[in-house]
């Protein structure tokens, strides 16, 4: 029995650690698909930003926001020593690898965020507040489900497998409000109501990007399964890859062939965020089977075809799409948990989706606002016009380009 406890923990500990370093490729994803689907003036700041995010997230919430995310503390925040005193031996598992596996989560959180105000905004507000996001924001509304916390009994049986909600609509809610704050880009939108299409610098690059979000996500989901010390356990982590990626297939296949109805035309775009949201919509529930992620996958695929145009008609400039694939799918995948597993309440998801977003969207509103009114988060005219890269980086992504 001793032996098959040691290699529980072996198994399970290699779990948290292979799948955090799935997650951890993510951000490269994020960073590539970002700088290909933004222009090329700009690319240097959004690199910066996606390596900079990652850093920040790990630090603090290893000094601050695991605490308030896993300390036992009350209803509302956890507490307690650095990670919470936890020892290797009352866990079952390595505490220092269940720790990185959870801030990876964070990091992807913030990714989500850096996208949508891409292009427009100063580099030190947008790291300030993924420091605030981290810390403080993120763990508190994951201490009341994930930490086994519950805030008044309110999100009492909500269920998220691995985050559509807790992770990707959190950063949707957080970059909705940030994008409230710093408006659109500078011709984006006419006077007359008009959109004019900015394209992005690299499709090649953004195509790449989404292939690495892809083969991270079986990490994202797959990990959290959180065991693999079982037959049981490894059957089910199977299930939840193989449906992760059924769920993908179905929503780059959905925004094709709508975008070709639509348009005429297959959008290169609309399929890369629609296999993206097809990710994030299963991510809730992605060991309901195969069928079910193929159904929720391409709903989330429908979705970011549809919902893209509509942010532009309230003048939301969201550049990469960020808003439609992590927020409004992240929405639909918790539903849809509600519709296809009876075992739980549609009512229970749809409590945890509006308390969770208006905390987080309320809370990341003030931070902006506050950030905005001290120091301000948007760059000048000027250096919106001529690209941030020179004025936040003193770089040039692209050098030889504009010689050229």
């Amino acid at each position: 029995m001793e032996n098959f406890a040691d290699v529980k923990y072996i198994l399970d500990g290699f779990l948290f650690l292979f799948a955090g370093i799935l997650v951890m490729w993510m951000a490269a994803g994020f960073a590539m698909l970002e700088a290909g689907l933004t222009r090329s003036k700009n690319n240097a700041t959004v690199l910066t930003k996606n390596i900079a995010l990652f850093a920040i997230s790990c630090i603090m919430f290893y000094f601050v926001g695991y605490n308030f995310m896993y300390g036992d503390g009350n209803a509302f925040i956890g507490s307690g020593s650095m990670l919470s005193g936890k020892t290797d031996e009352a866990m079952g598992y390595p505490v220092m690898a269940d720790f990185f596996f959870q801030m990876v989560f964070v990091a992807t959180a913030a990714s989500v965020i850096s996208g949508t105000i891409a292009e427009r905004m100063k580099l030190w507000p947008f790291l300030i507040f993924v420091t605030v996001l981290s810390a403080v924001i993120y763990p508190i509304q994951g201490h009341w489900t994930w930490g086994g916390s519950e805030l008044g009994g309110l999100l009492s049986g909500f269920s998220d497998f691995a985050g559509s909600t807790i992770v990707h609509s959190v950063g949707g809610w957080a970059a909705l409000a940030g994008v409230i704050v710093l408006g659109p880009r500078i011709g984006k939108y006419g006077k007359n109501g008009s959109v004019r299409p900015i394209p992005g610098s690299n499709l090649s690059l953004a195509t790449l990007g989404t292939f690495i979000l892809w083969m991270g996500w079986f990490g994202f989901n797959g990990g959290s399964q959180l065991a693999m010390g079982s037959k049981a356990d490894i059957n089910g982590i199977a299930m939840v890859i193989a449906d992760t990626n059924m769920a993908a297939c179905a929503g780059a296949l959905a925004a094709a062939l709508l975008t070709q109805f639509i348009y005429k035309k297959v959008d290169l775009t609309f399929v890369l965020n629609g296999a993206l949201a097809g990710l994030v919509s299963v991510t809730a529930g992605p060991d309901l089977g195969i069928v079910i992620s193929l159904i929720v996958g391409a709903v989330g695929g429908i979705i970011v075809v549809l919902v893209v145009p509509l942010w532009d008609k309230v003048k939301i400039d969201d550049p990469v799409g960020a808003l439609s694939v992590h927020l409004v799918a992240g929405i639909w995948g918790t539903l849809a948990v509600g519709i296809f597993n009876p075992e739980v309440s549609i009512v229970a998801q749809l409590t945890g989706i509006v308390v969770i977003g208006a905390f987080v969207f309320i809370s990341s509103f003030i931070v902006w606002k506050l950030l905005d009114l001290l120091i301000g988060i948007r760059v000048s005219e000027e250096v919106e016009i001529e690209g941030l890269d020179i004025h936040e980086t003193g770089l040039e992504a692209y050098p030889e380009f504009k010689r050229s």
